[in-house]
């Protein structure tokens, strides 16, 4: 099992992970590392335990609000789909209307050209 060396909040670790999870793992331990030295710069020197735990509310708080993002994109897209799906059935209807329409048309047509045609054998 691969181990990454990572620095957060100012101390080095030794993290194990996944084959192939090298970088993603750093990648994500510099977005800790960035918001500590993003809380460090607002607030100075309030400890490391504090700033450590504000960071983690403060991920929490993002990893929230993109949670609810996602529902609220799964639920418009669940609409979206059941708006698509009725407008097709309306359309289907639609369809099948001016198709018995243009049928019942010609029927009528039909009959005015045999009505026409047995007047002309008179």
């Amino acid at each position: 099992m691969p181990h990454v060396s990572v620095t957060i909040g100012g101390r080095p670790y030794r993290l194990a992970c996944e084959e192939g999870e090298e970088l993603h793992l750093q990648h994500l331990a510099g977005i800790v590392e960035s918001k500590i030295e993003a809380y460090r710069g607002s607030f100075g020197e309030i400890g490391d335990q504090r700033i450590a735990v504000m960071a983690a509310i403060s991920l929490a708080d993002e990893l929230v609000e993109a949670q609810r993002k996602i529902e609220a994109l799964q639920a418009d897209t669940k609409s979206y789909q059941q708006n698509e799906q009725l407008h097709q059935t309306h359309q289907e209807g639609w369809v099948s209307s001016v198709a018995e329409g243009l049928g019942s048309i010609a029927q009528r047509i039909e009959t005015a050209a045999a009505a026409l045609n047995g007047a002309g054998k008179v």
